[in-house]
């Protein structure tokens, strides 16, 4: 009997140690989901990405929202969001206040797309020191301020190279809408390009005030073309359609160059792309913030050296000899032997007059 009351209590203990061990168990879980939740709500951090234009215009602003879709799928503890359509001429004003109203939703980071943004962003940052702002292609810095950029200075002076090969008249153009200081030094990183492979090149450069409109690139681009130009690099995003239209309908010897993206690949009439994805800097700016590596007051660039982020793209339609040339130009750069300049003293292409002017036309289109 003795040996049947000791079988029995063994075996309740037993059970008895196996309900509390699966009721320790399930606690342990409750409380390691718990902790979880705890620890994601936590550190869950809210990102907003201002893009001043059209996020669907195949060029600068689209990068901008592709890098929005890849924080949203890749960077789990980040709650991001966005506006767009701000100002399709980049006025200061405008964007200043919808940065304003961004910061006043107390985010832990602002990104905005354009070195457009930069006056705006040096105004904000001011007002909201607890916030931390990165301007993309922008140059301004300081203590919660800060910029991530693509060089695409570096594509730029390859795709003025080609251009220089590619002219038969020698009459090269260049077609951009808004003038932030990025899209400035593109510029004369393009015609530093064309002149030292082609230095009695005739430039025309013009920027029409708005990167979206379509006829007004259209206009613009003819009478370029007019004057004999038989290349036309085009930094637009939604006008960029208008200008390739007018270049289709010239000759099938008149070319265009691209940027951002590889146009290559949308239309056979470019014969090259000066790409600069800036979608890896905006994702770069979140991914460092979300790992506490945020570089704030210094401007972090991406060259060559990232071949899917910065490159020159040719098609089919140029020459082998041509393409080597220019990638031998691609070498140099990399290795430190060119230099490139991102100053252009020349005049620029009024394409209502026919006339050359000062580069300070442009501010008769704000």
């Amino acid at each position: 009997m003795k040996k049947i009351f000791k079988v029995l209590f063994l075996f309740l203990l037993m059970v008895t140690a196996v309900s509390c061990g699966e009721q320790n168990t399930s606690e342990q879980k409750q409380e390691t989901a718990a902790e979880e939740k705890a620890e994601e709500k936590k550190e869950k951090i809210k990102i907003e990405i201002l893009i001043p234009g059209n996020k669907d215009d195949n060029g600068f602003m689209e990068a901008a929202y592709r890098g929005y879709e890849k924080i949203r799928a890749e960077i789990g503890n980040v709650e991001v969001n966005y506006i767009s359509d701000v100002s399709a001429t980049s006025e200061e004003k405008a964007l200043t206040g919808a940065m304003r109203e961004m910061a006043e939703k107390k985010p832990d980071l602002i990104i905005a797309q354009g070195g457009q943004n930069n006056k705006p962003a040096e105004v904000v940052s001011k007002e909201f020191p607890e916030v931390k702002f990165i301007v993309i292609q922008g140059n301004v810095k300081g203590g919660n301020l800060g910029s991530y950029s693509v060089d695409q200075e570096q594509s730029a002076y390859l795709a003025g190279a080609l251009a220089g090969y590619m002219s038969n008249s020698g009459k090269v153009g260049h077609l951009s809408g808004a003038w932030p200081q990025p899209g400035l030094n593109a510029r004369a990183a393009f015609y530093n390009g064309l002149i030292s492979v082609r230095p009695d090149a005739e430039f025309y450069t013009t920027f029409t005030g708005n990167l979206d409109d379509t006829e007004l690139n259209k206009y613009a681009a003819a009478r370029q073309l007019e004057q004999g130009a038989d290349v036309i690099y085009t930094m637009l995003n939604g006008g960029r359609a208008g200008a390739t239209e007018a270049i289709k309908e010239k000759a099938s010897d008149t070319y265009e160059i691209g940027n951002v993206i590889d146009w290559t690949k949308e239309d056979e009439v470019f014969i090259g792309s000066a790409v600069a994805d800036s979608s890896i800097a905006i994702f770069n700016a979140a991914k460092d913030f979300s790992e506490g590596k945020l570089k704030l007051g210094e401007v972090n660039t991406i060259g060559l050296e990232e071949k899917e982020v910065v490159a020159i793209t040719m098609s089919d339609r140029v020459p082998q000899e041509t393409k080597d040339k220019v990638l031998e130009i691609k070498d140099k750069i990399h290795s430190g032997e060119i230099k490139i300049s991102t100053e252009y003293t020349g005049q620029e292409f009024d394409p209502n007059t026919g006339d050359f002017v000062g580069q300070d036309y442009k501010e008769k289109l704000k």
